[in-house]
């Protein structure tokens, strides 16, 4: 009998599945697309560990971090180890930075170093030059998620046996089978790892939850000189948003200059975020518009916004080649929820942006809950 039934073949499936499959169970995964097209395929890849906040959020960045290693070897996925680079634009943006060094990194064990000066003005040949410092993440990775999440199924499904049922919609489920468009499978133990989808399967439980989705406007983009960038990166608007910074003292300034300054990103939700593909493009966003289902439309305003902040972080201009909605589940009673539904019911929900962060680890927990340790 199969052990594991798995609704969602996202990052939060497969990495129930590949957590089950390497303990030798039995592992069934439904999807209800030909293949994943959801958030693990539409986000920037970046599997961040100097963005999360010290706890149990930072604990999972780490050992997800291994986990994407592992990946790495096993499934053949390209992995950049080599960091980010955060920079700070703005006088307080810096002396958050600094802060941040000084304090909670060491506290921590955050590896990181700030580059000021003229290790600033080294970086990648002086392109950077026109900021006043660059935190370098150490720890964070970057991959290429349309490519990174098909190679991980085909490693599950080739040398792991995991069970694949794609263009499958799951009906409804109940203790020990689910029922499905191609027929009925039974099973131990079910879990539900449908993303934002919150009213197919267990409604009502969700519901109590109270999730809300994020829709997020994105780009990828061409540089108009020779960058070839090779790290993933971000700016001083993403120490409001990322919890490694944002409740440090230092970050007022930087949040009142925001609001003063620039209130349209604010209020569009919109921090910086770049991520170079395999193919010398940039993936580029985002904003965030909350609320129980993502509109459809795209503001153009938002964009341009996105665009200019780009080019004004790079020091050259960029072609617009692809634009797409990113959207995730947002908003629950934390960062993530594993919901015991029934007996051998689960859903594993992420509530925030960092399921590539943080996945891999949180279903070799939710695994190790369940069946033990590997």
């Amino acid at each position: 009998m199969t052990q594991l039934l798995i609704i969602g073949a996202g990052i939060l499936g497969l990495s129930h599945a590949y957590a089950a499959a390497k303990r030798g169970l039995k592992v069934k995964v439904f999807e209800r697309s030909a293949t994943p097209l959801g958030a693990s395929v539409r986000n920037f890849g970046q599997a961040l560990v100097t963005g999360q906040p010290p706890g149990p959020m930072l604990d999972l960045a780490r050992d997800s971090r291994e986990i994407w290693g592992q990946w790495a070897q096993l499934a053949g996925i390209q992995l950049k180890r080599n960091g980010s680079y955060l920079f700070a634009r703005t006088e307080a943006e810096e002396h958050l930075l600094e802060a941040f060094c000084a304090g909670r990194a060491k506290e921590h064990g955050y590896r990181v170093e700030l580059l000021q000066g003229t290790a600033l003005a080294d970086l990648y040949g002086g392109q950077f030059a026109h900021h006043r410092a660059a935190l370098h993440g150490l720890d964070d990775q970057q991959l290429y998620s349309r490519e990174a999440i098909p190679a991980l199924i085909n490693y599950l499904s080739r040398e792991l046996k995991v069970e694949f049922h794609f263009s499958t919609l799951v009906r409804d489920i109940e203790p020990g089978q689910v029922h499905t468009t191609a027929g009925t499978f039974r099973g131990e133990q079910i879990i539900v790892c449908s993303g934002h989808d919150y009213q197919t399967l267990l409604a009502e439980q969700i519901a109590e939850l109270h999730p809300q989705i994020c829709r997020l406007q994105m780009l990828r983009a061409r540089p108009t000189v020779a960058l070839d960038l090779q790290h993933a990166l971000l700016t001083g608007l993403s120490c409001v948003h990322y919890g490694a910074f944002a409740d440090l003292p230092e970050a007022a300034p930087v949040q009142a200059e925001i609001l003063r300054d620039v209130p349209h990103l604010h209020e569009n939700g919109i921090h910086l975020l770049i991520s170079p593909t395999p193919y010398g493009e940039l993936i580029i966003g985002d904003s965030h518009h909350y609320g129980s289902d993502p509109s459809p439309f795209n503001a153009e305003q938002v964009d341009t916004w996105m665009i200019e902040l780009a080019e004004e972080t790079l020091g050259c201009k960029i072609q617009v080649v692809e634009r797409w909605q990113g959207v995730y589940g947002s908003r629950g009673p934390g960062p993530f929820s594993f919901l015991r539904a029934a007996p051998g019911v689960n859903a594993a929900l992420m509530h925030t942006g960092v399921g590539m962060s943080v996945g891999p680890a949180m279903a070799e927990r939710n695994i190790t809950e369940l069946w033990g340790s590997a």
